[in-house]
C-alpha cells in the first residue's frame, strides 16, 4: 500500500502520499478535514472510553474496595501513566513495522475487546471485589497530520488548527465520560457503563474503517530506534577524528530537494557523517561495497537525530475533595466525579475562543497565527501555577467549614467553589496539551513523527508516575495527606505543587530560549505546483 513515488510537480497530487491503491494521493479527494474527521472520531471514543474508567475509579477504590485515599489516588494515576507509557510503543509499531493506519485499527479493536471483559467483570458476582482490601492512542494524532500536506499553503494552515480541533474532540469525549458515564457507573452499574465503552469503540472502529479510501498513507521507513543507534554508534567510534571546517565535506546520500540543512547544534554528533574511507565500506548485496550506516551515516539522518534531541529537554518540564462538598442543584446531586466537567469545559471554551476569535484576530493586527507553540506552553504553565494557588485557597477555606460544622459528611459549602481551580487549571492544560503536540510533531523528523507524538505522550505518562512517588512521599512524610481529608491539610500539598510548578516553568523557560528554531528540507517546504495530471 505504501510506496515511494518521485515528485512529479503535478499541482493537484500530493508528493510523499500514497492513496489505498498505492498510488500517488489525490489532494481532491483524499486527506485534509475529509480524512482528518474520520481519524479523529477514534480518538473521542478512546478517551470516552479511558476516561470513562478512570474518572470515577477513585471513588471505587475509596468505597468498594475500601483502599485509603492516598492509594486510591495512586492506583488512578499508575493507570493512567501506563496508559500513556504504551503509547511510545504504539509509536515504534506505527513508525517501524506496521504504519499508522494498521496500527490504530488494530488497538482500537484490542480497547473494544479490554472494556467489553471489563464489562462483563463487573456483570458476574464472582469477579466482584470484596468489601474490604488494602491503549494506543499516540498513532492517532500523527496519521491525522499526515492527512495534510505541508507545502499546499492552505492545507498548512488547516493543519495548525488540527491540533486545537484534535484537542477538543478528545476534551468532548472527557466531557462525555465525567458526566454521562459517571451518572450511569453511580445510578444504573458498571457494567452498562463499561458496555457502552465497548459498543462506542466498536462503532468508531466501523467508522475509520470505512474512511479507507479518503486516507493518505505515508511511506514506513524503517525502525526509527535503529537509525537513532546507528547514528549514536558511529559518532562514538569516530570521536577522535577531526571534523571537517565545512558541511559539504560531510556525507550525505539523499537527493538534494529531501536533504535536511545541517546545524551547528551537537557537532559531536556531526562524527558519524566524517568519511573515513575503505573502513566505512562493508560489501552489498552485489559484491560491491556499500557505507555501513553503524559506521557512516548522511548528514541529513544525523540532523533527523538532532531534531529528536532537542525535543528532549521539554520532557522536564480533586474527586474526593468533591464528595464532602454539598452536591445538590434543587433536587438533583451532581456525582462526585462529575465535577471534572469544569475542567473539561475550561480546556473546551479556550480552545474555542482561541481559534475562532483570537486566531482571526491577531492575523488581522500582526499578521501572525496566533502563539506559537512555545508560547502556547509557557502560557499554560502559569495558568496551571495560578490554579493550584486557587486550589490552595479553597481549600484553607474548606477546612474552616469543616472544623466548625456538625452536619456529618456533608459540609455546608458549595461545591461550585472548587470551579475556579478547575477554571485555571483547565485553560492552563489546552494551551500547554495543544503546544505541546504541534512541538513535538512538527519538530520531530518525519520517519519518526509517531514515536515522536509517543515521546510527547510518554512525558504525560511520567507526570503521572511521580505524581504517584510525590503522594507516597508526602503522604509517609507529613500528616498532609491523611485518610480523612477533613483532618488532613490537602492545601499544603497545592502549595507545594505550585512552588513546583514555579521552579518547573523557570526550567522550561531556559529550555525554550535554547530550543532552535525547526529545520525542514526543500522537499517539505511550499512548491507551487503545475497543471500535469499524472495517472496511475
Amino acid at each position: 500500500m505504501e510506496i515511494e513515488r518521485p515528485w512529479s510537480g503535478d499541482g493537484n497530487l500530493v508528493h510523499d502520499a500514497v492513496d489505498y491503491r498505492g498510488c500517488p494521493a489525490d489532494r481532491s479527494n483524499t486527506g485534509s478535514w475529509l480524512g482528518a474527521a474520520s481519524v479523529v472520531g477514534i480518538e473521542l471514543c478512546e478517551r470516552l472510553a479511558t476516561m470513562g474508567i478512570a474518572v470515577n475509579l477513585v471513588t471505587y477504590l475509596t468505597n468498594t474496595m475500601h483502599l485509603p485515599s492516598a492509594q486510591s489516588a495512586n492506583v488512578v494515576t499508575d493507570f493512567m501513566g501506563t496508559s500513556f507509557l504504551l503509547c511510545f510503543l504504539g509509536g515504534f509499531l506505527a513508525d517501524a513495522f506496521l504504519g499508522r493506519y494498521l496500527t490504530i485499527a488494530i488497538f482500537a479493536l484490542v480497547q473494544a475487546l479490554g472494556t467489553g471483559l471489563l464489562a462483563v467483570s463487573t456483570t458476574l458476582p464472582q469477579l466482584r471485589p470484596p468489601p474490604c482490601g488494602a491503549g494506543s492512542a499516540a498513532p492517532v494524532s500523527g496519521f491525522g497530520t499526515d492527512q495534510f500536506d505541508e507545502r499546499d499553503d492552505r492545507e498548512r494552515t488547516a493543519m495548525g488548527y488540527f491540533f486545537n480541533r484534535f484537542f477538543f474532540i478528545i476534551s468532548v469525549g472527557t466531557l462525555l465520560a465525567v458526566t454521562v458515564l459517571v451518572y450511569i457507573q453511580d445510578h444504573i452499574g458498571r457494567s452498562w457503563a463499561y458496555g457502552i465503552c465497548s459498543g462506542t469503540m466498536l462503532v468508531a472502529i466501523a467508522v475509520f474503517l470505512s474512511g479507507t479510501r479518503r486516507y493518505r498513507y505515508k511511506r514506513s521507513s524503517g525502525s526509527p530506534v535503529v537509525h537513532i543507534l546507528q547514528v549514536l554508534v558511529a559518532a562514538t567510534r569516530k570521536r577522535g577524528l577531526k571534523r571537517p571546517l565545512t558541511a559539504a565535506a560531510l556525507y550525505e546520500d539523499r537527493p538534494e530537494d529531501a536533504r535536511i540543512p545541517h546545524t551547528t547544534q551537537f557537532p559531536c554528533l556531526d562524527s558519524a557523517a566524517v568519511m573515513a574511507g575503505e573502513e566505512d565500506n562493508e560489501v552489498g548485496p552485489h559484491g560491491r561495497p556499500v557505507p555501513n550506516p553503524w559506521k557512516l551515516c548522511s548528514v541529513s539522518r544525523v540532523e533527523e537525530v538532532k531534531m529528536v534531541a532537542r525535543l528532549m529537554p521539554m520532557i522536564t518540564f480533586s474527586v474526593e475533595q468533591a464528595t464532602t462538598m454539598d452536591r445538590h442543584i434543587g433536587g438533583f446531586e451532581i456525582p462526585a466525579a462529575s465535577l471534572t466537567v469544569f475542567f473539561v469545559g475550561a480546556i473546551m471554551l479556550t480552545l474555542a475562543v482561541y481559534d475562532r476569535v483570537f486566531v482571526p484576530l491577531c492575523r488581522n493586527l500582526t499578521g501572525r497565527p496566533g502563539f506559537t507553540n512555545l508560547e502556547k506552553i509557557g502560557i499554560g504553565l502559569v495558568l496551571s501555577i495560578v490554579g493550584m494557588a486557587a486550589a490552595a485557597f479553597c481549600e484553607k477555606k474548606r477546612l474552616a467549614v469543616a472544623a466548625t460544622s456538625t452536619n456529618g459528611a456533608v459540609l455546608p459549602i458549595s461545591v461550585f467553589l472548587l470551579t475556579p481551580q478547575f477554571l485555571l487549571v483547565g485553560a492552563g492544560e489546552a494551551f500547554i496539551y495543544t503546544g505541546q503536540l504541534d512541538f513535538f510533531i512538527t519538530r520531530s523528523p518525519k520517519s519518526m513523527k509517531t514515536m515522536s507524538t509517543g515521546l510527547f505522550l510518554t512525558t504525560l505518562s511520567l507526570g503521572f508516575f511521580l505524581s504517584s512517588a510525590l503522594v507516597s512521599f508526602v503522604g509517609g512524610a507529613t500528616t498532609w495527606l491523611g485518610d480523612t481529608i477533613n483532618h488532613s491539610r490537602l492545601d499544603y500539598f497545592y502549595w507545594l505543587l505550585a512552588v513546583l510548578g514555579a521552579v518547573n516553568l523557570a526550567a522550561y523557560l531556559v529550555c525554550a530560549m535554547w530550543a532552535a528554531p525547526a529545520v525542514i528540507s526543500k522537499a517539505e517546504q511550499p512548491h507551487p505546483g503545475t497543471a500535469a495530471d499524472e495517472k496511475c
